[in-house]
């Protein structure tokens, strides 16, 4: 063995402060090595085929332990740090050495030696010690043999897979419970204390699985192939081991080092390095595509913080894991499963090895570094590295992370109007045209009697006037008044912030007798009412207990694609396919206002209430409008059928490479200046409407075009953190949930769970900002916490397609809307109730679902 000392990666492509190699180690390796191991400042690694080499960064002399006739294959630390055990395993033993009792021997001239608690087990490819360092998992050929790590003696045999195991994991909240992945392509899960088979998977890949890793916080089991893909499945006890994402190492790193590059085109930094690494993707012609191995899945205890006390990662409680390839090594998010950093061994030109066939990582990090020990592909050559992991994130960050929060942006205006924004245009053109309206500024004729002659008793004067034109029905006013008080006291209730989400079904209501679908559902603000916007041109008002139908709007030609409230709920807008825009007020059956067809040249997708109700945007084709309107209800008879009403166009916004806006989303509950857009090119747009400008553009939020913008908006009931409510959340088929944050623009979490392959599943946030819901294709709605990617709760009772939900803002309280066979003659309204253990009688928390029924489906 020969070693060439500490070497620091000066003069390299790369930042020298990212990674340098500390000691490189030449000699004959074994050639079935599979496992290394590295343990907080430990490196166990085989020389000579069949020598133990404990090298201890703190000291320059390793420890050589022998023991072996045959190479060794496979080694493993303990979890326990006093006293540190390891294990080592070839052909014909393994084992157990306790490095305490080994140095101490060596040093007072003696030879050590470990305990044998296992002979001539075949091919050893894995061992892993228990949580207890009590037994030890040895992988040996298709079995999996359960060794006591403190004598010989073999506890189980857990027969099964039918290829070599590759990899076993022990679960650390499920007592004897075992997970081993093999070549068979299947994992495997076992209790090991009665050698029975709990659970087997299918086939998860057309290549064999090499690695394997447990995450504890998340309750997920993580498993890599050779072929560079990465499998996530849920551990949660009712979840029955369902495959959470899936995750493609190559596409990941490729759309990564694109980013990466563009970001340094923008800001003039680092654009060298970036261009290396989008040319080290880019295959030349003739070349062959090599496989990317998943050699290694380790935990990276590591916190992003970017000098922001507002950061995100910080509140989502954010993890990362490490994936060890043949020539590189990646940090993959947890949150959102996407890449955030990579250190590939060939950027490097004072590293000695680029392309590893093992390697190994220390968990715990000294300093922000790490320790990574790998092994040469093509050469006897082993290298322990340092990496330096917040240098090696923030150097491929920094071009596309936001530096401070001056520059950020914010869902909650921060400064005031500027003299030059539409939105203050706007104001001013609304303000001109209702003073020039108000009726006191109109000349007013006197009445004048049409007989002059106060003689003639048949003109009536000389008769006493009639003051009792009718009697008014006062019991019905009192039943009124008393209802409406009782009504406002239990709204007057603050939403209860810590209460769990609704999952307790209640009733049923059927809206109408024909099959029609429901295309759009939206609460009132305070809780009230209901407004659903149907397929057969009218909007139905509902009462929020579902006993009473409140109010039918007629009048679109047809299907109502959005309904919209306004903030103090005495209005409502919707947009129909018809190419038209109507605003109801909520005592009237007739419009207010109606835009017509000769004002949009397509369809109107989306309309809503902006600025606490001072603008209406909607969204035509690729552009949206920001509308200035005042409603006039009162009423002449003479001129009943002229538009009292004025609106007008203040700006066109149009969103920049896109043939069609597919969802549009803003604040009206406060003032806001930012509208956030998404288009079929599967980009998001964040406008700015102080500045009149498109400020950020996000280019590929997701596989498909987003059809559902969601912001943390809140209510009037409840109080987050002037920080949430830059949080929103987008959905597109096929690609699950993402939550984003404003200020960086960054994807901050992904939820997976539910299917949404064949309708566009809409969804939901509480108002306490802590739940998301979800419609899905498996006639189910789910139900995730904020700060966790797995679902807490999946509500059933649907007959069909879940596609659409939407919380309530006074009570816990969510409705769902579904799609129905063409067998099933009605469309339904459906309650679910929560119960709380406050002490007191519990309000009257639901959850309603509304179905859809599409005749061509």
């Amino acid at each position: 063995m020969e070693s060439a000392g500490a070497r620091c990666s000066s003069g390299g492509s790369r930042d020298p402060v990212v990674v340098r190699e500390k000691h490189l180690f030449k000699g004959e390796l074994p050639e079935p090595l599979v496992q290394l191991a590295c343990s907080h400042r430990h490196c166990a690694f085989p020389v000579k085929g069949n020598e133990l080499c404990v090298w201890d960064t703190d000291t320059t002399q390793p420890l050589f332990l022998s023991g072996h006739c045959y190479s060794i294959s496979a080694l493993s630390f303990g979890s326990n740090i006093n006293p540190l055990l390891v294990c080592s395993a070839s052909h014909e033993r393994v084992i157990v050495w306790n490095l305490d009792e080994c140095t101490q021997k060596v040093q007072e001239g003696l030879t050590p030696h470990g305990i044998v608690i296992g002979t001539l087990l075949g091919m050893v490819l894995h061992v892993r010690f228990s949580p207890d360092e009590q037994q030890v998992a040895v992988c040996a050929g298709n079995q999996i043999y359960m060794l006591s790590a403190k004598n010989e003696a073999i506890l189980a045999e857990l027969d099964g897979h039918l290829a070599p195991v590759t990899a076993a994991e022990f679960c650390t909240w499920e007592k004897s419970m075992l997970i081993s992945v093999s070549e068979d392509r299947t994992f495997k899960v076992w209790d090991y204390s009665t050698s029975q088979l709990i659970y087997q998977s299918g086939i998860i890949t057309a290549f064999p699985l090499l690695s394997l890793l447990i995450d504890e916080e998340n309750k997920q089991l993580i498993t890599g192939c050779a072929e560079g893909q990465l499998w996530i499945f849920s551990l949660i006890r009712d979840h029955n081991y369902r495959c959470v994402t899936h995750i493609n190492l190559k596409k990941e790193q490729e759309k990564f080092c694109n980013k990466l590059w563009k970001s340094g085109k923008e800001i003039g930094e680092g654009q060298n390095d970036s261009k290396v690494c989008k040319t080290d993707n880019m295959r030349p012609e003739g070349s062959v595509e090599t496989s990317l191995p998943i050699l290694l899945i380790e935990h990276c205890d590591f916190l992003v913080c970017f000098d922001n006390e507002e950061n995100i990662y910080s509140a989502m409680n954010t993890r990362y894991f490490w994936i060890g390839t043949s020539t590189a090594l990646l940090i993959i998010n947890l949150a959102n499963f996407e890449l955030e950093a990579f250190l590939s061994y060939k950027d490097y030109s004072d590293l000695s090895i680029r392309f590893a066939r093992s390697c190994a990582l220390t968990r715990q990090t000294v300093n922000g570094k790490v320790l990574c020990l790998i092994t040469s592909m093509f050469e006897d050559m082993i290298a322990v590295l340092e990496v330096n992991l917040d240098a090696l994130v923030r150097t491929q960050q920094s071009g596309f992370l936001p530096c401070g929060n001056e520059n950020s942006l914010s869902v909650i205006a921060r400064c005031s109007l500027l003299t030059t924004s539409p939105l203050c245009k706007g104001l001013k053109k609304n303000m001109k045209e209702s003073s020039s309206k108000t009726p006191g500024m109109k000349k007013t004729v006197k009445d004048k009697p049409l007989v002059f002659h106060n003689k003639i008793k048949s003109s009536g004067y000389t008769a006493a006037p009639r003051m009792t034109m009718f009697t008014p029905n006062i019991n019905l006013k009192k039943k009124e008044v008393s209802k409406w008080k009782t009504n406002c006291k239990c709204k007057n209730k603050e939403y209860p912030l810590e209460s769990d989400p609704p999952i307790k079904y209640e009733k049923e209501l059927s809206v109408t007798c024909k099959p029609t679908p429901i295309f759009s559902v939206q609460y009132s603000g305070d809780g009230e009412m209901l407004a659903c916007g149907l397929a057969d041109r009218a909007v139905l008002i509902f009462n929020s207990n579902l006993t009473d139908m409140y109010n039918v709007f007629s009048g679109h030609d047809g299907a109502v694609n959005s309904v919209g409230w306004s903030h103090d709920r005495n209005w409502l807008v919707s947009a129909s396919q018809d190419r038209t825009l109507r605003v109801w007020s909520v005592c009237n059956k007739e419009p207010a206002l109606i835009l017509g067809k000769e004002k949009f040249d397509k369809t109107v997708c989306f309309a809503q209430f902006y600025f606490l109700d001072t603008f209406i945007l909607l969204c035509c084709g690729a552009e949206f409008h920001l509308l200035s309107f005042h409603p006039d209800t009162t009423k002449d008879d003479l001129k009943r059928y002229k538009q009292r009403s004025v609106c007008k166009l203040v700006q066109k916004f149009p969103m920049a490479s896109t043939m069609e806006i597919t969802s549009l989303s803003a604040v009206n509950d406060f003032y806001s200046y930012v509208v956030l857009t998404a288009g079929s090119n599967r980009a998001l747009e964040v406008f700015d409407l102080n500045a009149g400008c498109s400020t950020a553009v996000m280019p590929e939020v997701h596989t498909r075009s987003v059809h559902q913008i969601c912001q943390n908006k809140g209510s009037s009931f409840s109080t987050q953190q002037p920080e949430a409510y830059n949080l929103f959340m987008t959905t597109a088929a096929g690609d699950g949930i993402k939550l984003w944050d404003l200020r960086t623009l960054r994807c901050e979490r992904r939820f997976e769970g539910h299917s949404s392959r064949c309708y566009p599943c809409g969804i939901a946030v509480s108002p306490c900002g802590r739940f998301i819901a979800s419609g899905s294709d498996d006639k189910y709605a789910y139900i995730y916490e904020l700060r966790s990617s797995t679902f807490l709760h999946r509500l059933g009772r649907h007959s069909e397609s879940v596609i659409n939900v939407t919380f309530s803002p006074s009570s816990p309280q969510i409705r769902f809307k579904s799609y129905f066979q063409q067998l099933h003659p009605e469309v339904f309204l459906t309650q679910w109730n929560l119960f709380h253990s406050l002490g007191s009688s519990p309000p009257s928390p639901w959850m309603a679902n509304s179905g859809c029924f599409y005749p061509d489906t």
